[in-house]
Parts: structure tokens; sequence; C-alpha cells
């Protein structure tokens, strides 16, 4: 397994959940287990950091083609086929019988998230940077979790202007992956609250990624 692996898993998590969510992520009617709109957390990115999301690709209509999902996580599609390789065969996901898109094992991979990627993927301080807030400062833990240092930890953009203390992300385009996907900005801020958090923080973390699991 590859850290890659675990973005290109997220993601299709998120997708699942867009497609299970009636209107989807970015419906008037969609919440996330705290009651705000899931875009609220990454309209919060934008407005916090001065973000501007890149353009839309002109995708396919299928958000599961190797094309798309190259598009939408910043792998290359050499890279999502391999990882959506390794995937199946450790069985975190499979292809569906009609059309053979890609389904997450949620339960497998919620397992492995909550107890198993902080030895897997440590994180490595980078020292101070400017960047994306993620662990425990990220939106979605807001006014729940404070940090006990003075610097909080962000993941590396020179174009944002939040000052923290660098930590390297579960892969490299997660910063360009997370812009137009607050779930997967949710998704993945809990996994590094899980990666740098103490026992409390790793808590709360593993229970909101249950909750954002469970659709």
């Amino acid at each position: 397994m590859k850290s890659q692996d675990i973005l290109l898993l997220l993601k299709l998590v998120a997708l699942e959940c867009a497609a299970a969510t009636p209107a989807g992520l970015t419906g008037a009617g969609a919440r996330n287990e705290a009651g705000r709109e899931p875009n609220a957390e990454l309209d919060a990115l934008e407005d916090r950091d001065a973000i501007s999301p890149p353009e839309k690709p002109d995708l396919e209509s299928d958000p599961y083609s190797v094309r798309a999902l190259s598009a939408t996580t910043g792998l290359s599609k050499s890279e999502v086929s391999n990882a959506l390789g390794r995937c199946y065969e450790s069985s975190l996901a499979k292809p569906q019988r009609r059309g053979g898109a890609p389904i997450v094992n949620r339960r497998g991979l919620e397992e492995f998230l909550s107890y198993g990627v902080r030895f897997v993927f440590p994180t490595k301080v980078l020292g101070l940077a400017r960047g994306i807030p993620t662990g425990l400062t990220a939106p979605i833990f807001k006014g729940e979790l404070k940090s006990a240092g003075e610097q909080i930890p962000v993941w590396p953009d020179p174009r944002s202007d939040t000052l923290g203390l660098a930590v390297e992300p579960l892969y490299k385009t997660v910063p360009i992956a997370i812009r137009s996907d607050p779930m997967l900005y949710m998704l993945l801020a809990c996994v590094d609250s899980i990666r740098i958090g103490q026992p409390r923080e790793r808590g709360l973390a593993v229970k909101r990624l249950q909750q954002l699991f469970d659709f």
C-alpha cells in the first residue's frame, strides 16, 4: 500500500457520499454532522487562506473513470490505475458488477485509518510555512479542539495566508485535490488528526471519521 492509495480511496468515498446524498454534496439540503453546509468547510478554507479553486477540468461524465480520478486527485493516470490495482488486491475496494466502477470497503478502510494509518504513514514536520490548516485546526473541528502549541499544523501551500507548522500531507497532491471537494478535505483532516494528534484528538477524529463514513 502507498499513501496515494489512501488519497484515492478517500476520493472514492467522497464520490459515493455525494451519490448517496440527496442533491449531492452541493445541494442546499446536504449538511455535515456539525450542522453546516459541506461547502461551508471549503468556503472557510478559501476565505481564511485566499485560495482560488482551480478551473474545473473538462471531465468525462463518469467521475469514476481513470481520467476523471486523475484530474480530481492530481495523480497521474498510471498512478490511479496502479493504486486501484493495489486497493483491489488488499480488498479495500472492488469493481462493481455493473459498469466496473470502484466501490470502497468503507468498514475495512475505517478500521485501517482508525488504528493503522499513523504507524504506516507517520507525519513529518517540515518547519514553519504558509499553508492550509489540517488536523485538529481544520474547519471541521472548529470550536471542539484547541491546539496545544502556538503554531497550527498546515499543509504547505504558497498561496495560503495561514502561517503554521508545516506537516507533510499524506500525498503531495492533497492541497490540489481538496480545493474542489469539501468532503475530501474533511476526510483528510480527520486522517491527519489521527496521524498527528494525541489520544484525545485521535479519539474525536475517529468518531468524526465514522460519522462521515456513515451514509
